[in-house]
């Protein structure tokens, strides 16, 4: 019904940037929020960067500074613009959206297949 197709992950040197694409589509309705979510090596799933309606934006500590996360809600894509990125950033990052169908009322969680970023020299 609903998929989310992630890009712009890759290999960058430690101080360099990225930038994450990730565009949904589908029977969708409305689009409560979109985010970013990563996975490192070995440990549990977080949260990096969440944008509602379109504008009010929301970051975890480590993001906060060197990530920027937009929107474009005409085409149902967000974006994460990394940057001054470190070592430990190296994750699987996963674009997460809430969202109605044209089929239920209720908010449901979508999850794209994740895009791997690796931060090394």
């Amino acid at each position: 019904q609903v998929q989310l197709v992630e890009s712009g992950g890759g290999l960058v040197q430690p101080g360099g940037s990225l930038r994450l694409s990730c565009a949904a589509s589908g029977r969708i309705f409305s689009i409560s929020s979109m985010g970013w979510y990563r996975q490192p090596p070995g440990k549990e799933r977080e949260l990096v960067a969440t944008i509602t309606s379109g504008i009010i934006t929301n970051y975890a500590d480590s993001a906060k500074g060197r990530f920027t996360i937009s929107g474009d809600t005409a085409e149902n894509t967000v974006y994460l613009q990394m940057n001054s990125l470190k070592p430990e950033d190296t994750a699987v990052y996963y674009c997460n959206a809430r969202l109605r169908t044209q089929y239920t009322s209720s908010l449901l969680n979508y999850w794209g297949q994740g895009t791997q970023v690796t931060v090394s020299s």
